[in-house]
């Protein structure tokens, strides 16, 4: 399906006004030939070994054989279950692309002890694993590899005949995975990992799922033409120049999809868009949104809504101020990327570096060296403990008056972020919170799962625009999974994600309000506290 961008309004006068000048200044042909001088100087190194996706179709096709062969001999193995263990990229892509397929994939991003022994659990002895890491060196990703190779021992299974290693070339984990004996597909070093869903870190788990890859790359292939030519109708220059280029500035894109053909595509873009475009002070919030969320209604200057659609002018026409786009999976994935690409340019950023995810990475493993005791509650309430700079809850004793500070805390042109790190399986519901925020404070509310978001949003919380508050949300659980030869267990690991991600953010100056939850019960009356 023929990706099509349709727009009106602030996003229309955009593209009227922008894509001559991408077109003039032959932006599309250089990014398919590799120019990166096309973000400036400082960014052309980096650029220059990240531009590898614009030929991702054509480097992929030799894998799809060798994946549909180890499909079939797992299947001769008696497997019927696949995990992915990965994190941003390299869990998200393969998450949109497997539930458009109606396949099965269970994705384990988390590092929730609860979440984790559910997916290491659950019929281990028909289990297959692929472990997904760019860097080799992630340490959710490190320590989920850890938890199967202890179950699959424990299970009488050589973990080197059910796991499969997805990394870049020379990274810890090829050399570690294939002294094991582990089955290792290299992905392509010049494709970072947020532009990489067409590459081995969506494939493999992807295909080894059911998913017919030959498909999937025929659509982004056909989409590729019409992306690199210097045309008015390019989509790709159509939707960066609708996303970042209104007079005055949209910054927060509101993202909702009408599920008839692509499922879960939000939560792909918000880490592309959110890690691509947040840095300097400036960038594109991606809020992915239900159906019914206040803000498509809100009428808020600086949103911009963004409808994902199956037939984009077939039964209506586009509302006024909004955009819509169609088009198939592959496409669509292509047409993201050169648009936030493109995007970084009209932002005056460079779209290939995240300079700020690595700090609450930092101070996580410094917690974890050094595990100081917790700092004592402002107050409780039942199950709940609420922490935060004392200037912002001094006098507060509920959960509902603490969420009102941070509500009131939030600027005019500003954002609520919601972070919970808990188990995503096992409590949905809290994904209520957001909704609750976004009618009662009448802004922007985004909801992250912890860890997963900082391989996302987490760039543009602390890179971007100064204006959001953060509202975590943080499980304390009864019980706790080791990780195998590791001195911190995986509830030690969460906590200090949390605890360290939260530092980072006061010291960025971002106001930060934790509650602690025991129990179910205590969950809902964070929900009831935020309605």
């Amino acid at each position: 399906m023929t990706v099509v961008v349709a727009a009106r309004g602030s996003a229309q006068e955009a593209i009227d006004r922008l894509v001559p000048a991408l077109v003039d200044e032959l932006v599309a042909s250089r990014i398919t030939a590799g120019d990166a001088t096309l973000w400036g100087p400082e960014a052309e190194d980096e650029a220059g070994k990240r531009l590898g996706w614009t030929q991702a179709v054509t480097i992929s096709r030799p894998l799809v054989g060798e994946i549909a062969a180890l499909r079939d001999h797992f299947a001769e193995a008696g497997v019927t279950r696949i995990v992915l263990c990965g994190m941003g990229g390299s869990s998200l892509a393969p998450e949109v692309i497997t539930r458009t397929a109606g396949v099965p994939l269970v994705v384990l991003d988390a590092t929730d002890p609860g979440q984790v022994r559910s997916a290491v659990e659950e019929g281990i002895e028909s289990t297959a694993v692929v472990v997904s890491s760019k860097s080799g060196s992630t340490v959710e990703t490190d320590s989920q590899k850890r938890a199967f190779e202890t179950a699959f021992r424990a299970a009488g299974i050589d973990p080197a005949e059910r796991m499969v290693v997805v990394t870049d070339p020379g990274s810890p984990m090829e050399e570690a995975s294939r002294a094991a004996g582990y089955r290792v597909f290299l992905a392509d070093p010049t494709v970072g990992g947020r532009y990489s869903a067409l590459t081995a870190f969506g494939l493999v788990p992807s295909g080894l799922a059911g998913v017919d890859l030959d498909q999937l790359l025929d659509e982004a292939e056909a989409a590729s033409l019409p992306l690199a030519v210097d045309s008015p109708s390019n989509p790709g220059l159509q939707l960066a120049a609708a996303i970042a280029g209104a007079t005055p500035r949209r910054d927060k894109l509101v993202i909702v999809a009408d599920g008839t053909h692509v499922v879960g595509l939000g939560d792909w873009i918000e880490q592309l868009v959110a890690e691509s475009t947040g840095k300097e002070g400036t960038g594109i919030l991606p809020v992915v949104v239900g159906p019914d969320a206040p803000e498509l209604s809100s009428g808020s200057p600086d949103v911009q809504v963004l409808r994902l659609v199956g037939d984009s002018r077939a039964t209506r026409e586009v509302a006024d101020d909004e955009i819509e786009i169609s088009g198939s999976l592959g496409a669509l994935l292509m047409t993201w990327e050169y648009a936030t690409a493109v995007a970084g340019r009209l932002l005056g950023i460079n779209p290939f570096d995240q300079p700020d995810v690595e700090s609450a990475k930092i101070a996580a493993r410094g917690l974890l060296d050094h595990r100081p005791e917790p700092t004592e509650p402002v107050f409780v309430e039942g199950g709940v403990e609420a922490r935060g700079p004392q200037e912002l809850l001094a006098g507060a004793s509920t959960i509902a008056e603490a969420i009102d500070r941070l509500r009131e805390a939030t600027p005019a042109d500003g954002y609520i972020s919601v972070h919970a790190y808990l188990d995503r399986q096992a409590h949905p519901e809290l994904e209520a919170v957001r909704h609750h925020l976004a009618a009662r404070s009448g802004r922007p509310v985004t909801f992250g799962w912890g860890p997963r978001f900082l391989h996302s949003t987490g760039q543009y919380h602390k890179g971007g625009p100064a204006h959001g508050v953060f509202l975590q949300i943080v499980g304390r659980s009864s019980t706790d999974l080791e990780i195998a030869d590791r001195p911190f267990t995986f509830g030690e690991l969460i906590a200090a994600q949390a605890a360290g991600d939260s530092a980072v953010l006061a010291e960025h100056g971002r106001p930060v309000v934790t509650l602690t939850v025991s129990d179910a019960d205590a969950i809902a009356a964070v929900i009831a506290a935020a309605s």
